[in-house]
């Protein structure tokens, strides 16, 4: 049986069809350009005149619904977005985790050393970089996991603008390596990012989730009954006090999965079909929401002190400086041992030129950067200067580099 080609939002669909850009949508590229442009949409609408940052404002916490806790207040476009529609996000995140540990590329351990190593480094060091310059500031430290993510489908973004000069196991190694660091960012938000802890509530997520288990184990597999479970998850993690996002992880756990190695996305296997459905809502919709939402800076009044004052700094550092340093010196030194071999098809080069690229941290960092500093407007403002900082020399220098390097072998 043929596997049926995954459907997105039928808006999407239809002006895709209308104007011949499906070959668009349905490229690497697609989902890191509309991050880029919803992205610069803000930036631009944030500062087109005096006051249109504070219409830029007025339109993201613009109230969309009730007060569903006391901790966040009425809910606003915003917080749907961040706490709601980055759910879904999570969970998508928590699918492909799932699908690639049981039979993708880190379904063994000779596969999982290379990208875990280099994940974890590639984490460490621009953590470590981001506290030796902003760990003795009053207030900053709780920044330090701000530099620690990857953004994949930026990243993917501007290796797919390479063609053939980025090698599939080059693409391959990037996306695993984002995997395992997605892994990393969702831990560092349940633990470091979590206060004030609901035990009622907490229970009844705990309850909640058993109960998906449960349905796994006894072969459920209609997709609905999971969704209307996630929905009462969500709420639930909500109200505990810890980060809502995280009950999309931990519900894409709990969704059957049917081993098939020859056809990976067979119909019948309910985590295959939910992602391929979520994919491209979250590509073209969920990912490009948030980066509109939470790029808008206000540039107005900034100074040069402001841009280089030691937050955007430390941030700035640890995505440059920090996610290259690591990622590169992990994968050397695996390679270098003889604990993994080197990516077929790929240079010392084009290694360092994807671990440039690892620096690219946007949505997560973004996303993680208002955990750091709830209420603090200023700081997660001047968060966002190092992020997009970081974040565009990145992506120039590692497209730089990469777009020197000779053309690979067959990867």
């Amino acid at each position: 049986m043929r596997t049926p080609t995954p459907r997105g939002p039928v808006l999407i669909a239809k002006l895709a069809d209308r104007f011949g850009l499906r070959a668009f949508f349905e490229g690497e590229a697609a989902g890191g350009g509309l991050l880029i442009i919803a992205a610069g949409c803000a930036i631009i609408m944030a500062n087109a005149s005096p006051g249109s940052g504070e219409l830029y404002h007025k339109l993201i916490d613009m109230r969309l619904g009730p007060e569903l806790t006391p901790k966040l207040g009425p809910m606003t476009l915003h917080r749907w977005i961040n706490d709601g529609f980055m759910a879904l996000f999570f969970l998508l995140v928590g699918l492909e985790i799932k699908r690639e540990f049981i039979h993708g590329h880190l379904s063994s351990w000779s596969h999982r050393g290379l990208p875990v190593a280099a994940a974890a480094a590639g984490m460490a060091v621009p953590a470590l970089i981001y506290l030796l310059i902003a760990g003795g500031a009053p207030g900053l430290a709780r920044g330090w996991a701000i530099p620690a993510a990857t953004d994949i489908a930026f990243a993917l973004g501007v290796l797919a603008l390479l063609g053939r000069r980025a090698p599939t196991s080059l693409k391959l190694l990037l996306t695993t390596i984002a995997i395992v660091d997605d892994i990393g960012a969702v831990a560092i938000i349940a633990f470091f990012y979590t206060s004030g802890l609901d035990l009622a509530a907490l229970t009844a997520a705990a309850a909640i989730l058993a109960g998906m288990y449960a349905l796994n184990r006894l072969g459920v597999i209609m997709l609905p009954v999971y969704l209307m479970l996630f929905v009462l998850l969500w709420y639930a993690v909500l109200l505990s006090g810890v980060h809502a996002t995280i009950a999309g992880v931990l519900a894409a756990m709990t969704i059957p999965l049917r081993r098939t190695p020859s056809t990976p996305d067979a119909v019948e296997s309910p985590l295959d079909r939910l992602e391929q459905g979520l994919h491209p809502w979250s590509a073209f919709v969920i990912v490009p929401l948030f980066g509109f939402a939470n790029a808008g800076v206000v540039f107005t009044g900034v100074n040069v002190d402001a841009l280089l004052s030691t937050l955007p700094l430390a941030v700035a550092a640890g995505l440059v400086i920090g996610k290259q340093a690591g990622i590169f010196s992990a994968i050397w030194l695996c390679v270098r041992t003889g604990l993994a071999p080197m990516p077929r098809g790929t240079s010392w080069p084009q290694i360092y030129g994807l671990s440039v690229l690892c620096g690219i941290g946007f949505t997560m960092s973004l996303f993680i950067g208002a955990l750091a500093f709830p209420g603090n407007e200023l700081l997660i403002e001047r968060a966002k200067f190092g992020i997009l900082a970081g974040s565009l020399l990145s992506a120039v220098i590692g497209f730089a580099v990469l777009r020197s390097c000779r053309s690979p072998l067959p990867g």
